[in-house]
């Protein structure tokens, strides 16, 4: 008898989630995970980015919150549709860049959209992944050792090498969804890591703002880890819309 997966919302693991609220000039991502707590906000004039707010309420490195003002720097006055062109994801928070990303994607629209991604810990040295949209469950990815097993079509790659089926999918909506998806299984990983595995720089590379050479020997790993399947919290419950406020039973 086949025995059914588990359901990732229902055992332990790692949790993710994302709200992205569209409004009359201006559209908010938000996001909320076991690492990080922050949001960009992007005002627009319908073509153009004019002014873009981070926020960065939990962070695990000390440099971290200098990467409000580069993303800033980096996408003011870039047309909402050449984000994606405009590059230079390394010398940013590599969070706050793929918020401004879904920031822009969504800008013209009138509802938001909820992402809720939950990832297990291993379960007889199996992982599954599963991404919901306002509810519905879009995908699932199951792997071991970083060996995809599920969905068919990706069966015996790497986890690590999905980018040409996310690219082949027909509805956008769904490239976006598995691209979040994929992120997080990879970011998932942190939970099977010791804070000092955590905080050993050697193991991680110039990839994103506070690993830049210029910062990366200064930065310190700071102890601002939750774990929302275990604690029975959700993420985002202190996000009141535009910003994440401190609740009393919550550590910054």
């Amino acid at each position: 008898m086949q025995v059914k997966p588990a359901d990732p919302f229902s055992v332990p693991g790692y949790r993710r989630r994302i709200l992205v609220t569209p409004a009359a000039g201006q559209c908010t991502a938000a996001l909320e995970d076991d690492y990080h707590a922050m949001a960009v906000t992007l005002l627009h004039d319908g073509k153009l980015i004019t002014t873009l707010n981070a926020e960065m309420a939990r962070v695990p490195w000390t440099p971290c919150p200098g990467a409000a003002d580069m993303i800033a720097r980096t996408f003011t006055g870039v047309a909402l549709d050449a984000v994606v062109a405009r590059g230079e994801k390394r010398t940013n928070c590599t969070h706050l860049y793929d918020l401004t990303l879904l920031s822009a994607a969504h800008a013209h629209e009138s509802e938001p959209t909820l992402y809720d991604i939950a990832v297990t810990d291993q379960i007889d040295g199996a992982v599954r992944a599963e991404i919901q949209r306002n509810g519905e469950t879009v995908l699932a990815i199951a792997h071991q050792a970083d060996v995809v097993s599920d969905p068919a079509p990706v069966a015996g790659r790497s986890l690590f090498d999905l980018r040409d089926w996310i690219a082949a999918m027909p509805d956008a909506a769904d490239r976006e969804a598995a691209r979040l998806l994929q992120w997080a299984a990879i970011i998932a990983h942190g939970r099977a890591m010791t804070i000092e595995q955590h905080s050993d720089i050697s193991r991680t590379p110039t990839s994103c703002y506070t690993f830049q050479e210029e910062r990366r020997h200064t930065a310190i790993r700071l102890e601002t880890i939750k774990d929302f399947s275990e604690s029975g919290n959700e993420p985002m419950a202190s996000f009141d819309g535009e910003r994440f406020l401190a609740l009393p039973n919550q550590r910054h």
